[in-house]
């Protein structure tokens, strides 16, 4: 039986680990915090607090894997979190385990391309944020030991969807000025397309996105949002706060994953919301 770890069993991490446990393999999961391993514990498979910024902790975990996958995330934060979390994660579980296939979750936020073009992963990755820069350090690190680099654009499903959350709060704004187009993927879709790039699909060393097959632009995420759910319009004007990472305006493609045979569920965020997120409210609001 196979055994892979999945460093970062959150969010997308956990839904990930439940299909490799579906498809019979052995899996262990860690995640930073004890309170997100005993929300876990449910889990058929074993769950582990070790904090893979942490090189000590990760010097003293014993076994071997077939497969690791670097899924962990800083939930925002600043650069020095990003470098511990991303870069040095990374280099600690590389060094340690020098697993036979490793696969990074990195962010479709290192293209900084601003007239909304299409970008693939063949177009330049050059962010100007110091956390993208981290991001392609860390790309660069994983390429080189033969890792395969997954970048995911803005992560949504039950329980999470920032723009949803934001127009509930009345903290939603429509800019005019910088209408920018929005790459999102549902958890779910996330999670297959990571599993599919680690069963034997991915190439060693290479970078593929992981978006759903519609950009959108942000103002016609909540127009749909207000009239679906019978609420005003977002007031006019430019956002409250700054974006952490950096004004972009670009259409991620995803055609290099699909010609893997990977197929979104939920291939726009009109799909996602109307089919997952909505509906998961009643049981799991934001």
């Amino acid at each position: 039986m196979p055994r892979i770890l999945i460093a970062g069993c959150g969010y997308v991490g956990a839904a990930l680990a439940d299909l490799f446990h579906d498809a019979g393999w052995e899996v262990e999961g860690w995640t930073r915090s004890a309170q997100s391993a005993a929300s876990l514990a449910g889990k058929e498979y074993k769950v582990s607090t070790i904090d893979i910024t942490d090189g000590e902790q990760v010097a003293g975990s014993t076994g071997k894997f077939d497969a690791i996958i670097h899924c962990a995330s800083t939930r925002g934060g600043d650069a020095g979190l990003y470098r511990r979390v991303y870069f040095e994660g990374a280099r600690h579980l590389l060094e340690h385990f020098a697993p036979p296939a490793f696969l990074f979750t990195s962010s479709t936020s290192v293209y900084a391309q601003d007239n909304g073009e299409w970008v693939t992963e063949e177009s330049a990755a050059e962010p100007g944020h110091e956390n993208g820069k981290i991001l392609r350090q860390a790309e660069t690190l994983v390429q080189a030991r033969g890792g395969v680099v997954a970048r995911l654009a803005g992560v949504y499903g039950p329980g999470r969807a920032a723009l949803l959350k934001r127009l509930m709060k009345g903290e939603a704004r429509i800019d005019s000025e910088n209408d920018r187009f929005i790459n999102q993927v549902h958890r779910d879709d996330a999670a297959a397309a990571l599993f599919l790039l680690l069963n034997g699909q991915g190439k060693r060393g290479k970078i593929f996105n992981v978006v759903d097959s519609e950009p959108v632009r942000q103002s016609e995420c909540y127009r749909w949002l207000a009239q679906r759910l019978n609420r005003p319009l977002p007031a006019t004007g430019p956002a409250l706060s700054p974006r952490k990472r950096g004004r972009s305006h670009k259409r991620v493609s995803n055609t290099k994953l699909r010609a893997l045979g990977w197929t979104p569920r939920y291939p726009s965020f009109v799909a996602g919301m109307e089919k997952s997120v909505l509906p998961s409210l009643a049981q799991e609001p934001l």
